[in-house]
């Protein structure tokens, strides 16, 4: 009797096939390309401490080591965003920065989408970044790529501080400008200003409910990075509690956020949010549809193999909308 044909596994030994690019990022997104290690070393030499060949013979970085991520990004901002001085406190997050240009490039295409499809670009259109962090990022790539203006509200004051001293070392972002929120429980509330107006709102929100199950998520992809069990949790994009997780989690700061949006409706043109959890956008689109939105939009996101959303929504219907780009674009 022949035996039947079975496909042989791959050993962990053998290399991998790469994609030539990272199809899911956005098409302006500079990241698309694997990392260039040795222009990103050049740009930043603190990075070749950090990387190596890993198991497939590529040079690459533990991703699981807070410090050798923290300095990979330092790294793709320098070398990209022509960053010269970027610092962040121990402990703080450290965002991915393709997954956060992918957000500015998005809405991007959001505002040209109400501008016969051009981009509208420079320092007059104004964007307002809530939790800012104390990396200041989005701010970063956002005046870079499209030199667009940034407010920043963040309710960590050693965030807000850390953003000021990156601003001040790096005279692109003189124009940037960073707002404590001292209340928790509010997010437009005493940030926007009475003469403010904004183009665009950004965000990206706290999503785990409690510290635990900040610690179980960081646990299960600490577990996946390793390949083996990890039962210590150590954040590798790093994160204050305040940037991890906030008392009911994403579906309650984004429910408080769209109240709050009606507000301000005639101060902004979009509101827009970083959605993680799928589960939550139902409770979304109720609450958006009971406050008498104009328009919303759904926009998919994905990194590897995280994937996301990044809901938008505006009080202006047609003619509001004409009326605010021949004033202000």
């Amino acid at each position: 009797m022949k035996k039947k044909h079975q496909k042989r596994k791959p050993t962990v030994t053998e290399k991998r096939e790469h994609p030539p690019e990272k199809l899911e990022l956005h098409p302006r997104n500079k990241h698309r390309q694997r990392y260039d290690f040795v222009k990103l070393i050049a740009a930043c030499p603190e990075l070749k401490k950090f990387v190596a060949p890993n198991k497939w013979g590529d040079d690459s970085i533990d991703f699981a080591d807070p410090e050798a991520v923290k300095t990979l990004n330092k790294s793709l901002l320098v070398h990209f965003y022509g960053v010269d001085d970027w610092e962040i406190p121990p402990t703080y997050l450290c965002p991915p920065i393709p997954g956060r240009a992918d957000y500015i490039h998005h809405i991007a295409d959001l505002l040209a989408s109400c501008n016969g499809g051009k981009i509208p670009h420079g320092n007059k259109i104004r964007c307002l970044d809530i939790g800012v962090g104390a990396n200041c990022v989005y701010p970063i790539i956002g005046t870079r790529e499209y030199g667009w203006s940034f407010v920043g509200s963040d309710v960590d004051a050693v965030s807000i501080a850390n953003a000021k001293r990156i601003a001040a070392a790096n005279p692109f972002l003189k124009e940037a400008e960073f707002r404590l929120q001292k209340d928790e429980n509010q997010i437009f509330r005493s940030i926007i200003e009475t003469e403010d107006f904004f183009d665009i709102t950004i965000c990206n929100p706290p999503f785990h409910a409690s510290a635990e199950e900040a610690n179980t998520g960081t646990l299960r992809k600490l577990s996946n990075l390793k390949g083996k069990r990890i039962t210590k949790p150590t954040l590798n994009f790093g994160g204050q509690n305040r940037e991890l997780w906030v008392t009911g989690g994403e579906a309650k700061f984004i429910g408080q956020m769209i109240k709050e949006s009606a507000e301000f409706k005639h101060s902004c043109f979009w509101f827009s949010s970083n959605i993680s959890k799928q589960s939550n956008l139902k409770a979304i689109y109720d609450q958006l549809k009971t406050i008498g939105v104009a328009e919303v939009k759904t926009i998919p996101m994905a990194q590897g193999n995280k994937i996301s959303r990044i809901v938008a929504w505006t009080f202006l219907d047609e003619k509001q909308q004409k009326l605010w780009r021949d004033m202000r674009w």
